[in-house]
Parts: C-alpha cells; sequence; structure tokens
C-alpha cells in the first residue's frame, strides 16, 4: 500500500483520494473498486476540537508572521525623483557595510552615500556611522553604553561628526563677534578624566568626556583661541542637568548644536565652570565658555595663554 503522509499541524485538510475513486465515497477499505487495487485510505475528517486548535494555531503562526516583517524586517524606500538610480533596486546593507568595512568606515564616503536619497542615508545612520564612532572610539563608546545607557542611539551620525570635526564659530554666533571657520580634524583625543575638570562640585559623579583644545593661533585681538567639544554619558539623568533645570535655565534664543540641531544651555551665563576647567586647558582665568545640549554635546572657546606662560603655570 502507498503510505499515506501525516497531515500539516498548521492545514487541517484531509488529504486528497485518487481520481479513480474522487467521486465515490462509498469505499473507504484498501481493495475495494475496480480491478482489485489497492488505494490509499480516506482519512476521517478530524474531530471539532481538533479543527479548532490548529486554526488558532493557524492565526498565532500569521499573526507572528506580520509582527516579525513590521518590527524586524524594516522596510526602507527610496522617494527620490523619477530620475534616480535608486528605482532600479539597492545593494543589501550587508553589501554596504562589508565595503565600507574594507574603506576602514571612510566618513567622506559615508557622507557622500547618505546624499544619495533617504534609503542610503537611513543606512548609514543606523549602520555605517555607528560602526565608523566604534572603529575610532571603540572605549569610549563602550563607555558611554554601559550601565543601561543609550544616549547615543539614534544620534550615531551626530556623534561621528563630534569626533572628527571642530565646529569653530561665526560672528554674531555663540561666542559673539569671534569669526572661526569650521574644519575636520585628523585626529583628537577624548578625555574622561579631563572631563571632570569642567564639571561643578556638586556633578562630580557625571561622567563627561572632552578633546583637547584645537588651537586657533593669532586671532587679532582675541589671541589664540582653543575649541573644545565633548559629550556627556547619560546626559537626561545627570546632575548637570538636573541642576540646569532647578535653576531655570534659559536656552539660547536663537544657536542650536552644530551636531544635533538641538537646543543650547550656556554654562557661563549660569556660573557652573570651575576654575579647573581653564588649568585644564591652559587658559586665562574666567576664558573659558562653553554650552551643552538636550543630548549631552558640548561646544566650548577658550583664549589659551601664551606657551611659556602656560608651562610656569603648570610647574607652579
Amino acid at each position: 500500500m502507498i503510505p499515506i503522509p501525516p497531515p500539516s499541524p498548521i492545514d487541517p485538510a484531509p488529504v486528497s483520494v485518487s481520481p479513480l475513486h474522487a467521486g465515490d465515497r462509498s469505499s473507504d477499505r484498501a481493495g475495494d473498486g475496480d480491478g482489485g487495487f489497492s488505494l490509499p485510505l480516506r482519512r476521517r475528517p478530524a474531530p471539532r476540537r481538533r479543527v479548532r486548535r490548529y486554526e488558532k494555531v493557524l492565526i498565532v503562526v500569521r499573526v507572528i508572521s506580520f509582527l516579525d516583517m513590521v518590527l524586524v524586517v524594516k522596510q526602507h524606500r527610496c522617494t527620490h525623483s523619477a530620475s534616480c538610480a535608486c528605482i532600479k533596486g539597492h545593494l543589501s546593507e550587508d553589501a554596504l557595510f562589508l565595503v565600507f568595512r574594507h574603506m576602514n568606515w571612510n566618513p567622506r564616503l559615508i557622507a557622500i552615500l547618505s546624499c544619495v536619497c533617504k534609503w542610503f542615508d537611513e543606512v548609514a545612520k543606523q549602520v555605517l556611522w555607528k560602526e565608523f564612532c566604534h572603529a575610532r572610539a571603540p572605549k569610549m563608546m563602550l563607555d558611554l553604553h554601559s550601565g543601561g545607557s543609550h544616549i547615543v542611539d539614534g544620534n550615531w551620525k551626530a556623534l561621528g561628526k563630534l569626533l572628527i570635526y571642530c565646529n569653530g564659530c561665526t560672528k554674531g554666533g555663540l561666542f559673539n563677534n569671534i569669526h572661526v571657520p569650521g574644519h575636520f580634524v585628523f585626529r583628537t583625543r577624548f578625555s574622561r578624566t579631563a572631563g571632570k575638570s569642567f564639571l561643578p562640585l556638586p556633578c562630580k559623579s557625571d561622567v563627561l568626556y572632552v578633546s583637547d583644545p584645537c588651537e586657533h593661533l593669532d586671532q587679532g585681538e582675541e589671541g589664540d583661541l582653543g575649541f573644545f567639544r565633548g559629550i556627556f554619558k547619560s546626559f537626561a539623568t545627570s546632575r548637570v542637568k538636573k541642576m540646569l533645570i532647578e535653576k531655570r535655565a534659559r536656552f539660547h534664543p536663537r544657536e542650536l548644536c552644530p551636531y544635533c540641531k538641538a537646543k543650547l544651555w550656556n554654562m557661563f551665563q549660569e556660573n557652573m565652570i570651575p576654575r579647573s576647567a581653564s588649568a585644564r586647558l591652559g587658559a586665562y582665568d574666567d576664558s573659558v565658555e562653553y554650552f551643552v545640549c538636550l543630548n549631552g554635546h558640548v561646544i566650548g572657546i577658550s583664549t589659551l595663554l601664551p606657551l611659556s606662560d602656560s608651562e610656569e603655570a603648570a610647574d607652579e
């Protein structure tokens, strides 16, 4: 006899019979019918409870499949013009990952890719900039995400720009009439230890990474300027933010964070910059000024001491 496959647990439909006896429902035994052929037995209908159970399982499987498609597999659609080459299809994220890993996560090429269309921009934000940050500052990224902190999630592009770009300043902007154009930097060191020098005494338990000053010498009447930048860990729950809220500090009326476009608080205006910050930077007293945005990015400026004076200050 021909073996009968077991019914599917999802589809409770009965097994079909041979075409020779498709219309004959009177013979259920092997051997019945013309010529004594041995035909497969026709399965009896499953009990009502079993059918209902199969139907419930089928519904659950379909719901899970739908949720998996919606929540896990995120679909990106290109909304470029009809002449965009992207309408012919995109490379997979895995292919882009391998290509940019081979190029050591080149930030210039990531920025160029982001300009192609919204799909590539989304991949760059969620994947490529994240890998760039981990490749450039692995220990810093690990610390920023330790202890359940996810402040960087969704802001990888802003953090990547902060790592490699000195914003400078424009006339009438954050730092009054000073004009220094922004530029990319080849290498910058961010220090958690240095960040302690920029925190007021009640906030020493906060974690702040601050860069070495980017020196812009001989800026006319302003002298030698040093621009620095940084980022707070878990700024949303930091003592600095709590202190700013308690002081009812006001945001800057016009300017936004150059890295994430969030609103800015002036730490100098709120008298929250300790004297240790100028000593750390090798700057004149009361010349250090910095802003912090709602996402914890720090942008600051200082007037640097001449090299000989700063060395004598360090010896003292």
